[in-house]
């Protein structure tokens, strides 16, 4: 396992990030510690989660992933090995069960801090990340930017920047980082930060697969200049690119066969005409499709950490062993063709 500093932190997280979702939902707490069990035994010390998991979020639920990695820290006593992350809600996404206001503002930060470390059982958030913007905009694969008033109703960033400040200051939260960013929001971030002497932002976390490459149009650039690197979720696009959907395939217990919601991957023939493509392609070089999606976020150099989840311990050791799979030039160059004929499929 290949260990990296994010910059501006003294933060070292290994390439591969143990994300935690299936937790409460998909995933007992059994199979849970089962999975921490095996990634931390193969060199993995990142560990992502947040207030809203498991998913899909609903009232029942929320909270049930970080109360149950924090029982297995209590339980191993892993803490001081481990860097741990989590993330804040925000408005806009159907969680007012969590608190009424859902602003990223000092009171609802704050709150919200305080809820996760006790569940987490831990003193201290090594990153502490905003799930999504508090403002209107394009985020969760939307395309279309649409134009709001001047009467739009958020919370300035400067004031979640100077309320993650105080939990900073208080030793709750080490590190800050944003998630399912714009280039405008998280220039923004970095830009206030040095002007006001407040967080500086180490870290963006967005969709980025080979379905999904939205993420080097204006975002590769900015985590390269400004050395703020991308922790890469849905590195697998929820398991479309394993080829498991193809064909009118719907595996039984497999995530988008029980929450058809998440169909942005499958829901269209072209999404369904380029996952074959690169299943195809896979196959071509002798490599499992997993492994090749897997292996080709991990080769990026703007990736600091690659977040994969699973339901089961064979699909975890699977994605683990991507870290042993190297992406040649000749299929770099395949794997850019392909993008440039399915540009954008689903984002």
């Amino acid at each position: 396992m290949e260990y990296r500093r994010i910059p501006h932190s003294n933060l070292e997280v290994s390439e591969l990030c143990l994300g935690t979702m299936t937790w409460g939902e998909q995933n007992t707490q059994s199979e849970a510690f089962a999975q921490l069990d095996y990634a931390i035994d193969q060199g993995v010390n990142f560990i992502d989660t947040a207030e809203m998991y498991p998913v899909p979020p609903k009232a029942e639920t929320q909270g049930a992933t970080e109360r149950i990695l924090g029982n297995y820290l209590k339980k191993t006593g892993h803490r001081d090995n481990l860097v741990i992350a989590t993330k804040v809600s925000a408005p806009g996404g159907k969680g007012d069960y969590i608190r009424p206001n859902m602003a990223l503002d000092w009171c609802n930060i704050h709150e919200a801090v305080d809820a996760s470390l006790e569940r987490l059982q831990i003193e201290t958030i090594d990153l502490y990340q905003l799930h999504w913007p508090d403002r209107n905009t394009n985020f969760f694969g939307e395309l279309s930017y649409q134009q709001i008033d001047d009467n739009e109703t958020l919370t300035p960033i400067i004031d979640t920047l100077e309320a993650l400040a105080s939990l900073q200051k208080e030793g709750k939260i080490r590190y800050i980082g944003v998630s399912n960013e714009t280039p405008w929001g998280l220039m923004k971030y970095l830009q206030l930060a040095e002007k006001h002497g407040l967080p500086r932002v180490i870290s963006v976390q967005n969709p980025y697969n080979l379905l999904n490459r939205s993420f080097e149009v204006g975002m590769a650039e900015i985590s390269h200049r400004e050395e703020t690197p991308l922790l890469a979720y849905s590195p697998l696009a929820f398991g479309a690119l394993t080829g498991k959907y193809l064909d009118d395939q719907w595996p039984e217990g497999a995530r988008l066969t029980l929450f058809k919601r998440f169909a942005r991957y499958t829901g269209t023939q072209l999404a369904l005409d380029a996952t074959k493509a690169y299943v195809d392609l896979a196959r071509e070089f002798k490599l499992s499709p997993t492994q090749m999606s897997l292996a080709f976020v991990n080769s990026r150099k703007f990736v600091v950490s690659n977040i994969i989840g699973a339901t089961n311990l064979e699909q975890l050791k699977e994605n683990i062993d991507s870290i042993n799979v190297t992406i040649s030039p000749e299929l770099i160059k395949r794997l850019d063709e392909l993008a440039l004929i399915y540009r954008l499929p689903c984002p």
